[in-house]
């Protein structure tokens, strides 16, 4: 009796191909060593997924849901976030020289914060 439509595995090794799925359940996908630069997801769940040792230079990410997402070990430089709900969001551990928040330099408020808390 062969697989369902839902339990085949569908295996690509070293295929150079453009792959288009439009309405698509792919829950448990993996991509390892795998080339998808240029590649659009639009309308796409990726919740709980896992991207480790992935370039994403240059991505443009727009009307999106990073809630309670986990940046560890990222480079982020030139990094621009606009428009964005911040509320909650942490940064620690972090190399943050020539950051600014609206156009003013962490450093800068780092050190008006600390000379506020040497007076109290």
């Amino acid at each position: 009796m062969p697989e369902s439509t839902i339990d085949a595995i569908i295996k690509l090794h070293q295929a150079k191909q453009k792959i288009e799925a439009t309405v698509s359940d792919l829950p448990g996908s993996a991509f390892t060593d795998v080339n998808l630069a240029g590649a659009v997801f639009t309308d796409v769940n990726l919740a709980g997924g896992a991207f480790r040792d992935v370039n994403l230079s240059g991505t443009s990410i727009r009307e999106a849901n990073l809630s309670a997402a986990t940046l560890d070990d990222v480079n982020l430089s030139g990094l621009q976030i606009s428009n964005a709900n911040l509320r909650g969001a942490s940064i620690a551990d972090s190399q943050t020289d020539g950051m600014t928040i609206n156009g003013v330099a962490i450093e800068d408020l780092m050190a008006a914060y600390r000379a506020s808390q040497a007076s109290v």
